[in-house]
């Protein structure tokens, strides 16, 4: 199951996936280097799971972070959570704001509760010079436009694509990056496998968001960053590629999107 070469699995949750001590991050990175995932991105859904990010990322140097407040925890939102989510965004461990946007899926949080956090995200990742992570689900059309609204930052993520072609297009054409998850694996994803062909070497991830959403064969079973490879391998078929070239273009990916570094 390894892969021939190391990639980077671009957005999981290692506390969902029962992370809570150093150990238990080192094991499940251990569980993904021998793999060849060697690194991976853990994101904040709240304010708790932010703090445990950039503790995880300190534990152990394959862990970045990112922190935001999910799109679906924004019905109230106090200005002391906002200023603790910036003040651990400015950590040098975190590299990107998110995940942030709009979720018209689940009734958690209304629309104009979410509009409002996620302009405030986008202005948070502009002025801290850090990428934008986007957890778009069920409203396209609304995150593009607060996009073209607020003016997106330099570097846009569009966590667990699930668009179209048209709509891959329209943002590669915009300058954003696509991360691809275990949704590309399935059979009756027809649409995101077009948009996973069409979208250039340099502008597409590969991501778990682990524990949710594990590739087929293992759809329903608990997901983990070493559960990555069968997305790379996915993606690979449908390019017609070996998967080496994807899990390599992944990597060099996320080092240039995310300041990783080689």
């Amino acid at each position: 199951m390894a892969l021939g070469v190391p990639t980077v699995d671009s957005h999981t949750h290692l506390d969902a996936c029962g992370c809570v001590t150093a150990e238990d991050v080192r094991a499940a990175m251990d569980r993904a280097a021998a793999v060849n995932v060697t690194r991976a991105v853990t994101i904040a859904d709240d304010l708790d799971g932010a703090r445990f990010a950039v503790r995880a990322a300190h534990w152990d140097d394959r862990v970045h972070a990112a922190v935001a407040l999910h799109p679906t925890r924004t019905a109230a939102v106090s200005d002391a959570e906002r200023a603790e989510i910036e003040e651990l965004a400015r950590d040098p461990r975190v590299v990107a704001v998110g995940e942030t946007g709009l979720d018209y899926h689940w009734d958690h949080s209304p629309p104009e509760a979410q509009q409002r956090e996620f302009r405030w995200h986008i202005d948070l990742a502009k002025r801290l010079g850090k990428p934008l992570m986007i957890h778009d689900r069920d409203a396209h059309a609304d995150v593009l436009r607060l996009l073209r609204e607020e003016g997106a930052p330099e570097t846009v993520v569009f966590h667990c694509f699930s668009g179209d072609a048209a709509m891959a297009r329209e943002c590669v054409d915009a300058g954003y990056v696509l991360s691809f998850a275990g949704p590309v694996t399935f059979r009756n994803s027809h649409d995101l496998q077009e948009a996973a062909v069409l979208v250039p070497e340099d502008a597409f991830l590969v991501e778990t968001d682990a524990p949710f959403l594990t590739p087929h064969p293992h759809r329903g079973r608990a997901n983990e960053p070493y559960c990555l490879p069968w997305t790379v391998r996915g993606i690979a078929a449908l390019r017609g590629v070996p998967a080496e070239d994807v899990a390599d273009a992944a990597r060099r990916n996320a080092e240039r999107v995310f300041g990783l570094g080689a």
